[in-house]
């Protein structure tokens, strides 16, 4: 079966029942790295070659069994597809932001804030709608690419085994790679290697988001805004992605207890509902899009 029938399957299996609800093998993952990283990181004394060896342990020996199972004779191509439907997000981002867009629309903002605080890590029971709706739209943008697109992007190039080291990978970052005393140095392989796994697929979907949008203006926020960020793939999709729409995003927030005085992303109107919306919408057509891409090259090289 070709990778492009493989994909299609998956995310048709995304759409049908989202995320599995019993258990969830990213769930059991995140467990596992929890009790990695109580092992080589307790009290944040871990070095970088400590998180080097617990990426090592946690990422490697599931890739390899992804691998195997996937080149099994007739069951293969079902481990494909259920190792990329595991590793989608994309209806399950749908259903975490529709709440907080609804209940802006009430003008119930206890409960926006409320609902985006699952979306996002920064502080959010004193923002405003305008900085509600920004924290949505900026979480729609930025999740599309890692939990949908870039899961996508290396199953083509790598099968099964490729979103396995992927979506991995990813899970760690969100779990380490942050700067502060406890990961600042355990933490600094995984979010290493989450950036260099980003690299290309973030900007091919900063191309797509300038693409289905207000192209121009996308570009423009893409040049100008993406290097002010400060991470090198969030940056080019949240830029090109608030230039799409046409909205203002970024700007200061509070995250664990700190204020970070972020540049603007975008140039346009206030963020609102809509916005949020509007770009959940732009993740959709973006995915349909790349399955095109894919399904016609398939038959064109067959």
């Amino acid at each position: 079966m070709s990778v492009a029938l493989l994909s299609v399957a998956a995310v048709a299996l995304d759409a049908l029942l989202g995320e599995p609800k019993r258990w969830h093998p990213l769930v059991a993952f995140g467990n596992f790295a929890g009790r990695i990283e109580q092992r080589f990181n307790a009290g944040g004394r871990g070095w970088r070659s400590h998180g080097v060896t617990a990426w090592v342990i946690a990422v490697l020996p599931l890739t390899l069994l992804a691998t195997a199972f996937s080149w099994a004779p007739y069951v293969g191509w079902v481990v494909e597809i259920l190792a990329l439907y595991c590793a989608l997000g994309m209806r399950s981002l749908g259903e975490h932001v529709a709440p907080v867009a609804a209940a802006l629309r009430a003008d119930d903002l206890d409960e926006a804030r409320k609902r985006v605080g699952y979306l996002v890590s920064r502080q959010t029971d004193e923002l405003d709608s305008t900085a509600v709706a920004r924290a949505a739209t900026e979480s729609v943008l930025e999740n599309g690419s890692d939990a949908v697109f870039a899961a996508l992007f290396w199953f083509v190039v790598a099968g099964a085994p490729g979103v396995v080291l992927y979506r991995l990978s990813n899970t760690l970052d969100a779990m380490w790679g942050y700067r502060n005393e406890r990961f600042e140095r355990f933490g600094w392989a995984a979010a290493k290697i989450d950036d260099v796994l980003n690299y290309i697929p973030a900007r091919l979907v900063a191309l797509t988001y300038a693409l289905l949008g207000e192209t121009r203006l996308a570009l423009k926020c893409w040049r100008t805004q993406a290097p002010k960020w400060d991470s090198p793939n969030a940056g080019p999709v949240m830029a090109a992605g608030a230039g799409a729409l046409g909205v203002e995003l970024g700007g200061p927030a509070i995250y664990h207890g700190e204020l970070h005085d972020r540049p603007q992303l975008g140039e346009g109107a206030a963020a609102d509902a809509d916005s949020i919306d509007r770009g959940w919408q732009l993740v959709q057509r973006g995915v349909w899009l790349w399955l095109l891409i894919l399904c016609v090259g398939a038959e064109f090289y067959a």
